[in-house]
């Protein structure tokens, strides 16, 4: 399996900590490889298409915006 490219799009409130932390959880529940990076500063976020944080996007495409997702709801994303 290749390792996964995961970005976390938001300016660093409770929300965007949330959907890191689920989806670090998700990540080792699923024993896979991946590289979590933290996109925080709103001209890049807004430049992807996202309008409302938080958001999560993998191997580059947006997958989520405005809700906090479980880390249920992240390991489907990674399947």
């Amino acid at each position: 399996m290749t390792r996964k490219k995961i970005e976390i799009l938001g300016t660093g409130c409770p929300k965007c900590k949330s959907l890191e932390a689920a989806t670090r959880q998700a990540v080792e529940s699923l024993g896979i490889e991946a590289e979590i990076i933290k996109v925080d500063k709103m001209a890049d976020i807004v430049a992807r298409g996202v309008m409302v944080t938080p958001a999560i996007a993998i191997d580059g495409q947006i997958k989520s915006s405005g809700r906090v997702l479980s880390s249920r709801e992240v390991e489907e994303l990674l399947r």
